[in-house]
């Protein structure tokens, strides 16, 4: 009896030390996912088109989120535990360096640019002391900011880098 105990709990221990091997995901990976993600997000050639309208400016607001607060330059968007932090400077063009500039800091574990003839945008990621990340996308005058979590970040990705180019898209000068 004692011994099948001890078998037992072993292997229990050993699929649990199995699972966890087997859902961790590295940063290196999330990285290369993540930075495949933004990529695409940016060079996507259909339009994405404006579903909200600021005093200030429109924008693509995807399901879930909702808008928290707004201003001439700032929209704060919310969905249950999220909140994403949008910032449009619509002095700065499409091709403007000035976010990314001043986005660079020592802790990225992802800092990577992308450009084409019309627009230059970026994406950074964070990792915070909470095993969240904060993910800074931009376009030109626009960055987007907020917090995630390892299994939610390829979707924020994509949903911030739609949103940095609607509003681009929709508010040309």
């Amino acid at each position: 009896m004692k011994n099948a105990t001890i078998i037992v709990i072993a292997l229990l221990a050993l699929f649990i030390i199995g699972i966890t091997i087997y859902s961790y995901e590295s940063d290196d990976s999330i990285v290369e996912d993540v930075n495949l993600v933004a990529e695409n997000a940016f060079h996507e050639e259909s339009e994405v088109e404006a579903n909200y309208h600021s005093a200030s400016f429109s924008f693509y607001l995807p399901d879930g989120l909702d808008v928290e607060d707004e201003d001439e330059n700032n929209v704060i968007l919310h969905n249950d535990d999220q909140t994403y932090i949008v910032f449009y400077n619509k002095f700065e063009e499409p091709t403007s360096q000035l976010n990314f500039n001043n986005a660079n800091n020592d802790e990225a574990i992802l800092f990577e640019s992308y450009e084409d003839q019309d627009k230059f945008g970026y994406v950074r990621v964070t990792p915070t002391d909470e095993k969240d990340y904060e993910l800074q996308v931009g376009i030109g005058g626009v960055k987007i900011t907020t917090l995630t979590t390892k299994s939610k970040i390829e979707q924020d990705t994509e949903e911030v880098m739609k949103i940095a180019r609607s509003i681009l898209e929709s508010n040309e000068m």
